[in-house]
């Protein structure tokens, strides 16, 4: 299957980070979503139950991160990815995730995972 969904840009503010004033503090996170869906049968059927919610999957990715509250980005990703393939059963992911203003001289500081069998 190489049908995907994505979710582009989603803005997060949550705690992260490392520092302790980073603990203090809600940053903004913008992740990028693209998971393996086979969307041949909401194309047939024209029906939302068939396909994958990405408010749904939205709505998740952001309580997630606001619950978790992990330091490390790699950690966000990895438990980012494991929560999409159980809760929506995607057996594909690729995500990122921006930490913009993170380092002054970039726009963005950040992780890219794949994780899955596409």
């Amino acid at each position: 299957m190489v049908d995907t969904v994505f979710i582009e840009g989603l803005a997060v503010e949550t705690i992260i980070g490392v520092y302790d004033w980073e603990r203090e503090v809600d940053q903004r996170l913008l992740i990028d979503l693209e998971m393996a869906w086979n969307n041949s049968i909401p194309g047939r059927s024209d029906d939302v139950s068939d396909a994958l919610d990405y408010a749904a999957v939205s709505e998740k990715v952001i309580a997630y991160l606001q619950e978790a509250q992990p330091r490390l980005l790699e950690t966000a990703a990895e438990g980012l990815a494991g929560l999409l393939q159980e809760e929506f059963h995607v057996h594909w992911v690729r995500l990122s995730i921006r930490k913009p203003g993170a380092v002054a001289s970039a726009n963005a500081v950040g992780v890219s995972i794949e994780r899955g069998v596409r």
